[in-house]
């Protein structure tokens, strides 16, 4: 199955794929999402973590094959059902699954942030869950899941070791990035980088709000230089959140990074027509620093 489903660009919708796993539902977003193949047998990789079935070769690229069963500690998949290929991070995996039921469109407005009885959003691998007709379907944290699997997936910190550091602490930058490890991250990767005045918001509503409190006492200007942004937030998204700032003539210059793990080529598309000053995948957190170096 391919993706041909198009949303026009800052309504702040999003497609979610629902497919089955031990018997459970549970959704991704369709902009991850590069085909959906029936399984095929894989050649095992020796002392690979337990959730790694192995390799395969679809068509002339290797991909990795991923249990999510095992992942979500429901046992490990019979060699039948489908595989989910998705395109995040630079990485193309596959995640084994029993079935798929569908697509559903729905508004990031409508998912809502699973609270600490789910688990601590640091520990957790939901992103949100979202009911659809009646029925809760959590929606999986496929960077964590990864970033468990192979830590070296994640925010490549060491490249800003590599930088050259010197005093920038009066430039205001807001981080906009719902997951709380990697708010927390980056911000020290910033930090590192010598950019210390920093504000942090969960969602693209929550930083409108405070950029919206900055416009109305007159002190945007002084107050932000910068906004850092993840495409993929409930509320609203990284999209949406840079259409309302380029609507706005006090904000339509603001310089926006994107910084996500769906920067592929529809997603930079999609940025660049709504206004993106630069976008990049979340492992280049090095690049990061440059870019924030070029536009401040």
């Amino acid at each position: 199955m391919a993706n041909n489903i198009l949303l026009e660009n800052g309504t702040n919708e999003l497609e979610i794929l629902e497919f089955v796993v031990a018997g459970n539902s549970y959704g991704i977003n369709v902009a991850k999402i590069r085909e959906i193949i029936t399984y095929q047998n894989v050649t095992p990789i020796p002392n690979s973590h337990p959730s790694v079935e192995g390799i395969f070769m679809p068509r002339d690229f290797m991909i990795t094959a991923i249990d999510l069963s095992n992942c979500l500690q429901r046992g490990k998949s019979k060699p039948e059902g489908l595989f989910i290929i998705t395109n995040f991070n630079k990485l193309n995996i596959a995640f084994h699954v029993e079935q798929v039921l569908g697509i559903h469109r729905v508004y990031w407005s409508d998912i809502i942030q699973p609270d600490n009885a789910v688990g601590s959003m640091e520990d957790g691998i939901s992103t949100g869950i979202v009911n659809i007709n009646g029925k809760l379907i959590i929606i999986l944290d496929f960077e964590k899941i990864i970033a468990d699997i192979n830590p070296e997936t994640s925010l490549k910190i060491s490249d800003v070791d590599a930088l050259d550091s010197h005093e920038r602490h009066n430039v205001p930058i807001m981080i906009v990035e719902d997951s709380p490890l990697l708010n927390k991250l980056i911000q020290d990767c910033l930090i590192k980088a010598g950019y210390t005045h920093i504000t942090s918001c969960n969602n693209g509503q929550e930083a409108l709000d405070i950029i919206d409190g900055y416009i109305s006492e007159g002190s945007i200007n002084e107050k932000l230089k910068l906004v850092i942004t993840d495409i993929e937030m409930p509320v609203m998204d990284g999209h949406h959140l840079l259409k309302r700032l380029r609507d706005q003539s006090v904000t339509e210059h603001l310089p926006v990074i994107i910084f996500s793990s769906l920067v592929n080529e529809e997603m930079k598309r999609k940025g660049e027509a709504l206004g993106a000053n630069a976008q990049l995948s979340k492992p280049e957190i090095g690049n990061l620093i440059k870019e924030i170096d070029a536009l401040v």
